[in-house]
Formats: C-alpha cells, structure tokens, sequence
C-alpha cells in the first residue's frame, strides 16, 4: 500500500464508483497491480464478495457520518462504502475456539519456525542488512525482531492475503458476528480501522477498491491495520511517499518505529528462562495479571519464580508467562519483560510473541553459519 500522494479531485472518482457500485459482477475479481500496491512479483487475485453494501442503510448512515467527523467528500465516501462487498466466510473466521479448547505451543511454533521461512528470512536479512542495521540505531529495535515480525506475518512478502481491504472492513463493521463474546467491542474496532483506512485513502492518487489484505484488513508486509498505517508507517528511503507493499526501505523502518512507539527498551531482553522454587511457588498469583509485567525480580522470587542467568538481576518488572503444551505434556515457562510484552502489542498472544522471538533467533542462529 503507498499512500500520502497528492490528493486528485473526487468528483470523477465518486461518479466511477457508483458505477462500479451498481455494475460490479458478483462473479467479478479484483487484481493488485504493478503500481505499489500489488504483491512482490506475482498478481494476487481478490477473493469474492457477493452483496453490496450500497444496498444497507447502515453503511450509508456511517458514511455520511464519516464524512461529516472527517471532512471528506460525501459522495466518494458513500460510493466507496457502497462498492464495498459482504464476504460470508470472514465473520465465521472471527469467532474465537471452542471453550475448554487446550492450546499447544509446540504445534503452534511450528507453524513459524521451519526451514522454509528460515531460509527465507537469511536471504531478506541479507538483503537489507544495511536497512536493518539503520533501524536499529534509529529505533533501538534489534535486526531479529523486525524480521521475526514480517517472516511470521507474511513470509517477507510472500503471503500478504487476498481479501479486497474495503470488503474487510465493511463486513466486519456492519455484520461482526453476534456469537462473539466481545461482539460489541469488536465491531467498533473494526468501524475505527474503515474509517481510518477512508481517511488515507481520501489523501492518495490511489483505487480504493485496490487494496488487497488479510481477512481482518492487514496489510502489506508487516500487515499493519489502517489505523497503524496512518501512526506507525515510515518513509524510511525518503522518497516521498510510504510502500509497506514493495519497498522493504520502508517496512523495516515501520515496524521498527511501531516498536519504539510502544516503548521497546534498547538491550533488554524480552525473556528470561525461569525454573520454581516449589516451596514458596505461588503460581495463582504469578499467573494472576496474565503477561503485563508486574513484578520486580525479588518479588517475583519471593512468589517462587526464578529467573535464570541475568535475569536474576533484571531492573524492570517481569511477568510469569505460560505456553500450553497440549492436554498430555506440561506448559512452558518463561519469564517476560518490558519488551516481551510490547511484541505482544503487534498480536496480543504470547505465542505470537514467542514465535517472533524464536523466528529471529533461528535466522541469526542461519545467518552466522
């Protein structure tokens, strides 16, 4: 996605949607093309929506109110809203597991750590070792964790979703499925992120029907939602505009700069191993504020946990973190820092978390030999 272009009128473009609005086959497909906003090499074709959101009040009610808090072109933002399509899988895809569902870290690394996306990452990092070594001394943020982050969002590219952004969006914020637990809360989220993603759209040269992302509206990348985009994106080349799609200039200096933001500390490491002391292990309460770091190191000794190596002498707050194993095989363990829990603001899960960190790990661990 490249945006912050020169804004063209909207008249031409508001009239062309509503065409496409009302003439779109339901059969049709969108394809990235080779103007940024595409994938790296190769066109992706969108998978297919079927009604259009020009048809349902709501939508039009949002755009108007769009409009109005952004001082948008109220017909570009009705047409775009309108020409946007129901994709009937996406809300299923948005319920959370079965309750009583047991969680398995090994099963879920493995899904991030295999020879493949190795390989992968030592040949981005090769690539862009220079870029990487200037994030880090803009940002503070290591080589390792921002190619931990876009080996396991996209495989440096490779897998950056085949959804229309626009449809994303739109199903998500006029049909969230109900069965969530956080329903509410959810779809107000994702009405945030359209709202955001018209606001950029409004400023580019740029198709807004184009974008192509992940179910949820990721994109690019690093997978960054709109609201990210608009924040956290960086023209890291300096060449006037920002391409998290095509220019790995400017996703490396983004997600470096995300991290920053959310306050990644220079020379902390994110984990520690831990092992207990079972005799004064009190885990309940370990475990109690989940893996926001809340206790000291003599603290979280005191409670039975002991950090291993340097950790035993960490300055900052430490959380307890557990990785299920499975139903057959006990959890892992480690204790986590600042920066172990500023990952986890990327992709709220531990094993997300983990798996960034072991990605890394392992493409340096390549990287060396």
């Amino acid at each position: 996605m490249r945006f912050f272009l020169p804004k063209p009128s909207r008249a031409a473009t508001a009239a062309a949607l509503l065409v496409a609005c009302c003439a779109w086959s339901a059969g049709a497909a969108a394809q990235k093309s080779s103007n940024g906003r595409g994938t790296t090499g190769n066109a992706v074709t969108a998978v297919r929506g079927s009604t259009p959101y020009a048809t349902r009040d709501d939508a039009m009610q949002f755009a108007d109110e769009v409009a109005a808090r952004r001082g948008l072109d109220r017909n570009w933002v009705r047409a775009t809203i309108g020409s946007a399509r129901f994709l009937p899988n996406v809300p299923r895809l948005m319920l959370p597991g079965p309750v009583g569902t047991v969680k398995n870290w090994q099963t879920y690394r493995s899904r991030f750590i295999d020879p493949v996306r190795i390989a992968a990452g030592v040949r981005f990092w090769r690539a862009n070792a220079e870029l990487l070594a200037r994030a880090e001394q803009v940002y503070g943020v290591p080589p390792e964790i921002v190619v931990g982050i876009i080996g396991v969002e996209t495989i440096y590219g490779r897998n950056m979703g085949n959804f229309r952004v626009i449809d994303a969006l739109a199903t998500l914020s006029f049909d969230f499925p109900d069965g969530h637990p956080r329903a509410a809360e959810r779809q107000a989220f994702f009405r945030g992120e359209l709202e955001s993603f018209l606001s950029t759209e409004s400023r580019t040269a740029d198709d807004p029907l184009t974008p192509l992302g992940s179910y949820a509206g990721a994109m690019g990348m690093p997978q960054f939602m709109p609201s990210s985009m608009a924040k956290y994106a960086v023209d890291f080349d300096g060449d006037g505009r920002i391409d998290l799609v095509n220019n790995p200039a400017d996703v490396i200096g983004s997600v470096a700069n995300y991290f920053k933001a959310f306050g990644w500390k220079p020379g902390m490491p994110a984990i520690y191993p831990v092992h207990f002391d079972e005799a004064r292990l009190q885990k309940a309460v370990l475990l109690a504020p989940d893996i926001l770091p809340t206790f000291s190191a003599d603290s979280f000794v005191a409670a039975g946990a002991v950090p291993e190596g340097e950790g035993i002498r960490h300055k900052g707050l430490l959380a307890l973190v557990e990785l299920q194993n499975g139903a057959d095989a006990p959890p892992t363990y480690v204790a986590g820092t600042r920066n172990f829990y500023v990952i986890t603001r990327y992709n709220w899960s531990s094993y997300y978390a983990m798996s960034v960190l072991d990605l890394g790990q392992e493409v340096k661990a390549a990287m060396e030999q």
